[in-house]
This record gives structure tokens, C-alpha cells and sequence, in this order.
């Protein structure tokens, strides 16, 4: 039963669904984005209840304590019950601007190249501006 009480940072943080896969979990642990107390852990790392972790993904920095181990991959309600999120709350701007802006190869109504309506307003307007002088 000893056995069972050790769990891998890496596998913890991929089953409370902080990423995707546990290889990215792992990514992020030897990448130094994964940080106990100040220091970067390992993938290998033992988690023990209790434990405050930093957290860096790609759209969020969290800190998390450790309530309870989770030993597999379960549904994101269960997961949320075996950690306590103490991040500080970000500026809600940040992720908007991030997903309006996200590229889907469509170009957006009335955005971007001018209609030919418009590219004619704006040849006469260029046009009054040189007669002018």
C-alpha cells in the first residue's frame, strides 16, 4: 500500500486536468514552469498533501494545494475536489483579447480588404486632395 501513496507530480497535474497530456505535464516540469516553494521540480517529484504548487500553462498561471491525490484521469467536477485554486484572479481583458484575435483563415465581415465601393471613395478622395495645392 506504500506503494500506491507515491504519485508523480507529472501524472498528478495531468489527472487534475492542468494539461492535456502527461507528456506535456512533464514538458512543463523539466521546462521549469512547474515550482514548489520557489524552486523548480522535477516530473519525478512526489506529491504529498498539503503541497503549494506554481503553474504555468499557456493561458494561465495557477497555484494550486494539493487536498487529495488522484491516482488516474477522471471528469473535470471530480477532478476540481482534489486541489485548492489560490491563484490570484487576472485581468479578464487579457484572455478575451487572446481568443478575439485567434486566427480562423476567414476573414471577418467589413474587416480588412476594402470593397470596391470603398476603394473608389478612397481613389477620389486622393484624387480631390492633389488638385488642391
Amino acid at each position: 500500500m506504500a506503494e500506491k501513496e507515491k504519485l508523480r507530480i507529472d501524472k498528478y497535474l495531468w489527472s487534475i486536468r492542468l494539461f492535456k497530456t502527461r507528456s506535456e505535464a512533464a514538458a512543463a516540469c523539466e521546462g521549469g514552469r512547474v515550482k514548489l516553494q520557489g524552486t523548480s521540480v522535477k516530473p519525478g517529484k512526489s506529491v504529498a498533501v498539503g503541497d503549494e504548487y506554481e503553474v504555468k500553462t499557456e493561458a494561465k498561471k495557477w497555484v494550486i494545494k494539493v487536498t487529495a491525490l488522484l491516482f488516474s484521469r477522471v471528469a473535470y467536477p471530480e477532478a476540481v475536489k482534489h486541489y485548492l485554486d489560490l491563484s490570484p484572479a487576472e485581468e479578464p481583458d487579457k484572455m478575451g483579447f487572446q481568443s478575439a484575435s485567434f486566427h480562423t483563415g476567414k476573414r471577418r465581415s467589413k474587416i480588412g480588404r476594402p470593397t470596391k465601393k470603398q476603394r473608389r471613395e478612397l481613389g477620389d478622395f486622393m484624387d480631390e486632395g492633389e488638385d488642391a495645392p
